[in-house]
């Protein structure tokens, strides 16, 4: 792959990642709004059911505490999963990169000249940048997915409920 390859992808990843965000950072306002509304919901059915027993909703009530659990749970299995891969991303990432310092070690040791020496240690230091970099912007991206996964549960209970609380206008 060329150089002016690997900038298309990089900059594919980057609008990506960027969507990402924004999508990420519209649902949590929307998911917030919701949960107010779910919040005020519940509220009022407590409320009516202290003013009259009888009118009380317990189907609606008991689904508070069932609903979170089932929806943290959902979202604490997505974070899970997410930092399983990026563990093994930097366990494998650790590997690679000590094979590389290996070869240029060995590359140091062996130069010819004080100039070789200095050469094989640049382009080390030089290729550790990019690969450094290329990590990061991996590292990022898998986090950015990790936080909308987690996330996705949860917001789908919050709309979810809030439009089923809402009251007809």
């Amino acid at each position: 792959m060329t150089e002016f390859e690997k900038a298309i992808k990089t900059g594919r990843r980057l609008t990506r990642d960027g969507a990402r965000a924004t999508s990420t950072a519209l649902s949590g306002g929307e998911m917030m709004k919701a949960a107010g509304d779910v919040i005020n919901a519940r509220l009022e059915i407590m409320a009516a059911g202290m003013a009259d027993p009888r009118k009380i909703d317990l189907t609606e009530l008991s689904l508070m505490s069932s609903e979170k659990v089932e929806a943290l749970s959902a979202s604490a299995s997505a974070m899970a999963k997410t930092f399983g891969d990026i563990g093994g991303r930097l366990g494998s990432g650790v590997m690679t990169e000590a094979e590389h310092a290996s070869k240029a070690a060995t590359s140091i040791a062996a130069a010819a000249t004080p100039a070789a020496a200095m050469q094989a240690q640049y382009s080390y230091a030089v290729g550790w940048w990019s690969r450094a970099a290329a990590q990061m912007l991996t590292l990022n991206s898998a986090m950015l997915k990790g936080q909308a996964d987690a996330m996705r549960p949860i917001h789908r209970t919050a709309v979810d409920n809030a439009k089923r609380l809402k009251k007809p206008t």
